[in-house]
């Protein structure tokens, strides 16, 4: 049998490596138009800002170590130009010599990848980068290492926007970062992204929200964009990181069955319209696991596991892909950023009953030095308690917790199996009682009623409401660092002996610093007949995201420098 493949790196490297543990009699060969076949795609920018100070630690695999641990032809630097289903051929150019030839199939994996979007706003030209491929990454380095740019403008605020924007400020560059919507990082909520967006202000990012770029357009010796009724931001360069598109122009030309955005339908097992052709990785529609619904999921994650199940199904084992979850983790300078399964506002549009928690936990017991906090949000399913989302962002241990829960996710499980989970404990890396733990507990106490909650967006209406009492338990000295206008401050270790002060007619909305003192706070209130409420978050997730997100003391806290 032969499979050939079209296209390397995540996909089809993968493919190619299955495809030989299975079968050592197979051809296999690996067309690749670029001149590297496997890299560190997610290492990128991390080469630009000098963390990865060597080219060779980008690659992965050189054609000549795919021949000798795999017997595999790879082909580096032949593009293929079109594939023709009914003579089972692919036809390739030489992009060295501009030669072109034939290749015969018995099967195809078509694995090319999404290419960077190019807006029509963006000139092309020498001071204007996309950071997709190792050859967009030398050339912005080359570029860097001889110019000496003072600025860049970033255009962008996804994965690739904010690692480049991070990784160029390491490079004593100063960044300016554009971004379309009011919030970076879309599978976040709004309000976990104003954490990020505290962190980029801090760092000397200026970041610019809700801002659409009119035209970008090199200038002298620089760059310029025009920010449509916000004036132009000028650098010495720019970076585009507006999103990817699959790179699907074969597959249309070939008569594959397509999906959203030009994506490649394939059934559960990577097989296309066409029964002896394969598609996987970026270019491909699949399902989100948590609503079933049709998504493209550009990750490595998905992509490896695509490559191995294609392969698997060419050698008759029947592999399935059962959807997407889109699980993901960031570097943010100190900070890490990961998510999982559907943001609070897309459990919304997809018709859940979506309700969410927030936890400020600490990492690791508070007794052990140093321990830091990191802001939870758990999404679930109010109708059956189910987990279908979370996000993190904190310091060491975050991405376990994604992790966790995104496997809490897969299984399907409640709020009352993420408090029985069994997770691993000793001082320097977690409590006993695990944020994981944590967050079924409250998501728990939600569900039965236990105790009501209230979040930052209805602090406005709240406060102008005449039957409300704004109470806020927090230390004298907390409260005179930060609290909510017209609140009434009550330390909770008071407050048992203070109820007199309060009107019992009138429903109490209770705040502390981070949630937690508040809780035990309307637990004693509706103990004593109070209606309450607790504010998700406490007054410091307020102060970050209704108030501008400005990195002050009480952001500071958010990230970790006070643990309560």
């Amino acid at each position: 049998m032969k499979v050939v493949i079209i296209g390397g790196v995540a996909g089809g490297a993968t493919a190619a490596a299955r495809l030989r543990r299975l079968d050592e009699k197979a051809e296999i060969v690996v067309l690749e138009r670029g001149g590297y076949v496997s890299y560190a795609n997610c290492g990128l920018p991390y080469y630009i800002g000098g963390v990865i100070k060597e080219r060779s630690k980008l690659l992965l695999q050189t054609p000549e170590s795919f021949k000798r641990r795999f017997n595999v032809d790879v082909r580096v630097k032949n593009e293929a130009t079109e594939i023709l289903p009914e003579q089972k051929q692919v036809l390739v150019r030489c992009l060295e010599d501009g030669s072109e030839y034939a290749e015969r199939y018995d099967k195809l994996i078509y694995s090319p990848g999404a290419k960077a979007i190019r807006p029509v706003f963006a000139e092309k030209c020498e001071s204007i980068f996309t950071l997709r491929t190792v050859e967009d990454t030398f050339r912005l380095d080359d570029f860097i290492k001889d110019r000496s740019p003072a600025s860049a403008v970033v255009v962008g605020g996804g994965f690739i926007g904010l690692e480049a924007a991070e990784n160029l400020a390491e490079r004593g560059i100063r960044v300016t970062l554009v971004q379309l919507e009011d919030q970076v990082m879309p599978p976040f909520d709004y309000d976990m992204a104003c954490i990020l967006h505290a962190k980029l202000r801090e760092k000397g990012i200026d970041l610019r929200l809700s801002s659409k770029v009119a035209s970008l357009r090199q200038e002298g010796g620089g760059v310029v964009a025009e920010i449509e009724g916000k004036g132009a931001v000028r650098a010495d360069i720019a970076l585009l990181a507006v999103g990817v598109v699959p790179e699907t122009e074969l597959a249309e030309k070939a008569g594959l069955a397509l999906g959203m955005k030009g994506a490649v339908l394939v059934d559960a097992h990577m097989r296309t319209s066409d029964p002896d052709i394969y598609a996987v990785g970026d270019a491909v529609q699949v399902k989100n696991f948590v609503t079933g619904r049709d998504a493209l999921v550009p990750l490595a994650g998905p992509a490896n596991k695509q490559g191995r199940i294609a392969a698997d199904n060419i050698e008759g084992i029947a592999s399935v892909y059962k959807g997407a979850e889109g699980s993901s983790v960031m570097k943010l300078f100190e900070l890490t950023a990961a998510a999982t399964g559907l943001s609070e506002r897309a459990a919304v549009a997809a018709g859940i009953a979506a309700d969410s928690v927030l936890l400020f936990s600490p990492d690791h017991a508070t007794y052990y030095p140093g321990a830091k906090n990191m802001t939870l949000k758990v999404v679930f399913d109010r109708a059956d308690g189910k987990i279908v989302g979370a996000q993190a962002v904190g310091f060491g241990g975050t991405e376990k917790r994604i992790d966790v829960l995104a496997t809490a996710i897969r299984a399907g499980m409640t709020a009352d199996d993420l408090a029985d989970l069994d997770l691993c404990y000793a001082p320097p890396y977690s409590s006993a009682k695990d944020p994981v733990n944590m967050a079924g507990y409250v998501i728990g106490n939600i569900l039965r009623g236990t105790v009501r909650q209230h979040t930052w967006k209805d602090v406005e209406r709240i406060a102008a409401d005449e039957n409300a009492i704004l109470l806020d338990v927090q230390t004298r000295g907390e409260y005179a660092a930060a609290h909510l206008n017209g609140a009434v401050n009550i330390p909770v270790d008071e407050l048992r002996g203070r109820m007199g002060e309060l009107d019992k007619s009138k429903t109490v909305y209770v705040n502390c610093y981070s949630g937690l003192r508040s809780y035990i706070a309307c637990r004693m209130l509706a103990a004593n007949g109070f209606v309450c409420s607790n504010l998700a978050g406490g007054i410091r997730f307020y102060k970050v995201v209704a108030e501008g997100g400005a990195y002050d003391e009480v952001s500071r806290h958010l990230c970790g420098v006070k643990v309560e």
